[in-house]
């Protein structure tokens, strides 16, 4: 029935017409979400924004669709919630890219006070009525309510050093499976991480700037616990990826590129 489903969407497109995509029992249908990925974002995640623009019409309609139903937890299963959250973050990652269209870089976005406010800041989009920024989503709806650090290797920043934007929508039914190999794809891209020497490896500042969320530790591991929480980034890391770490692999961190992803 998805297959069929998604296949008349398809047809939609053919004929230049956008589809209407309507709400599921439980959560809501990311099938609109799938297709513009798949048109506008290449496998190894390059974004074409020019075609999100041409799209326009389809995107802002999927993009309606998630701002006027917000998950309900009393009826949708943890993992519903959790997809529906890391599709919010990334579509409207993309819309405040296209609604600025061009820049190199989306830290050129600015707003507020310079080193207070960030383009996280920025209340753009609103979920269920309530004005948000991209920091609400990820540190309040995600960080706070879902003990889940592979989320970091799926929401996507729009620059050249984040995890790669999934060319499809993340959905419930293969959520957990969609996050692995996101994790196994970031850690394996040699420009983001390098693992090729189990002696020292070289890692993305995500592992530092989330490192609580890596290892389980409160923020007094951040202030004291240095080298422990090193071997615990090592621990993390370990099942993701076929180079045989040990106690012994240090850890350096490699410098962050915030190139626009196109």
């Amino acid at each position: 029935m998805i297959k069929l489903f998604l296949s008349i969407n398809l047809l939609f497109f053919a004929f230049n017409t956008t589809p209407k995509v309507t709400s599921t029992f439980n959560s809501i249908d990311h099938s609109l979400w799938t297709i513009l990925l798949q048109k506008h974002v290449t496998q190894d995640g390059t974004v074409n924004y020019k075609g999100f623009i041409e799209d326009k019409e389809a995107f802002d309609n999927y993009l309606q669709i998630l701002s006027n139903n917000p998950p309900d937890k009393k009826t949708w299963s943890e993992d519903e919630q959790l997809a529906y959250w890391i599709n919010v973050y990334n579509a409207y990652t993309v819309k405040l890219i296209v609604d600025h269209y061009p820049l190199k870089s989306i830290k050129d976005i600015k707003n507020g006070i310079p080193f207070i406010n960030s383009v996280w800041d920025i209340k753009f989009f609103s979920i269920g009525g309530e004005e948000m920024t991209l920091n609400d989503v990820e540190h309040t709806m995600i960080r706070k309510e879902f003990n889940e650090p592979r989320i970091h290797f799926a929401v996507n920043c729009a620059s050249f050093s984040c995890p790669a934007l999934l060319n499809e929508a993340y959905i419930a039914e293969r959520l957990d499976e969609q996050l692995t190999e996101q994790t196994r794809i970031f850690l394996a891209d040699t420009g983001k991480n390098n693992l090729s020497d189990s002696n020292t490896i070289v890692i993305s500042n995500i592992f530092k700037w989330y490192s609580t969320d890596f290892t389980n530790a409160g923020w007094w591991s951040r202030l004291f616990g240095g080298k422990n929480r090193t071997g615990n980034l090592v621990k993390y890391i370990t099942p993701y990826t076929d180079t045989p770490l040990t106690k012994k692999t240090t850890v350096k961190f490699m410098k962050y590129d915030w190139s626009l992803n196109e």
